[in-house]
């Protein structure tokens, strides 16, 4: 179900300017409502997305891993479209300035230098040009170092943990990583799956940990409305946290709804989770500029139907290339296939393993 993360990220990414940061409270209630969902409650994306490829990579244990086989296949998974999605969007970028339209909503690319360009196209040292894809970059990071992970969440998990919990959350430099919370949430991913957790268990406190986490978002988006957008260290280290329990908290989360008819259909969507991650960026930008070249305003009527929109012409986007371009799809999604391909084969598994798999 990590259909509902990335829709979750696409509210994250939505554009404003200066004007019409929430911050400044020119639009009451809708302001607070936009912390609440880019700050607080959608910043969990990140670290839950990180923990199910790190439980994901290690669900067979260290026996069963196979360095080379996995980077071989990450290359083509991961590497590639996050090179083709990120080298497209910045030479659209690039032949849009170059016409004289564009400049001001992203970084400069015509003015750039090449270190700045090589960053922009590889995220060396700092974003891509399509910015959520500093998660593939920081995860194929994480997926180099799997062998080292590996070994120290087995041998010494606790400690593992703590540390690279510390990490995430406290006012440390970044060093190598964008996002430090990738980092741990691979990692506990990684030791849930070597150290057997069942991860079920869960199941039957579903309701008091979803509102727990709940609760202590909607807390974490108020202090934020009131401190941000120059946030103290503490509440940014708050903030850390409440994501970092997102992990926890969603899993709980999906155990409610994939019991319903719209969770189980929500469940079904691999590849297009991952074209809506890759594309809605350029698409929320695209939206943003044309908004501001027709002249209109009432930012908050843009924020709630901008999500919408982009949403809608993606889910659609994907079904026109599965049916006219199926191997470009296969190429700019990993290979990723729709799970409801698979649930059309018959099986004998539980039907508690089943929901399991497809959450």
């Amino acid at each position: 179900m990590r259909i509902l993360l990335i829709a979750g990220i696409v509210f994250v990414h939505i554009p404003y300017d200066p004007p019409h940061s929430p911050y400044l409270g020119t639009d009451g209630a809708v302001d607070w409502i936009r912390v609440y969902l880019g700050d607080s409650l959608f910043r969990i994306g990140v670290p839950c997305l990180s923990a199910i490829s790190g439980y994901l990579l290690f669900r067979r244990g260290l026996s069963g891993f196979r360095y080379g086989k996995v980077m071989r296949s990450k290359a083509e998974t991961v590497l590639v479209p996050f090179l083709l999605w990120n080298g497209a969007f910045l030479l659209l970028v690039l032949s849009a300035q170059a016409a004289g339209f564009g400049h001001g909503y992203l970084p400069d690319v015509i003015g750039a230098t090449p270190r700045e360009i090589a960053n922009q196209a590889l995220a060396l040292e700092g974003w891509p040009i399509n910015l959520p894809l500093y998660f593939l970059r920081d995860l194929l990071l994480c997926l180099a170092l799997s062998p080292v992970i590996g070994q120290l969440v087995m041998r010494y998990p606790r400690t593992t943990l703590l540390i690279f919990f510390a990490y995430a959350v406290l006012p440390l430099p970044n060093g190598i990583f964008l996002k430090k919370s990738i980092l741990f949430g691979f990692s506990f991913g990684a030791y849930a799956a070597l150290h057997g957790l069942d991860v079920k268990r869960l199941d039957a406190y579903a309701w008091p940990v979803t509102i727990a986490v709940g609760s202590a978002s909607v807390l974490l988006a108020a202090i934020l409305y009131v401190t941000g957008p120059d946030y103290p260290v503490w509440v940014d280290m708050l903030r850390g946290v409440t994501a970092i329990s997102g992990i926890v908290g969603a899993w709980a989360l999906s155990s409610l709804l994939i019991r319903t008819r719209a969770g189980q259909a929500l469940g079904t969507g691999g590849g297009l989770s991952f074209w809506i991650f890759c594309a809605h960026y350029p698409l929320l930008v695209a939206l943003w500029m044309a908004w501001n070249r027709a002249g209109l305003d009432a930012y908050p009527l843009f924020y709630f139907s901008a999500p919408v929109v982009a949403l809608a012409l993606l889910a659609t986007s994907h079904a026109v290339m599965g049916r006219v371009a199926p191997r470009l799809l296969a190429v700019l999604t990993g290979n990723r296939l729709s799970a409801s391909r698979g649930a059309l084969r018959p099986t004998s598994a539980p039907t508690t393993e089943i929901l399991s798999q497809q959450r």
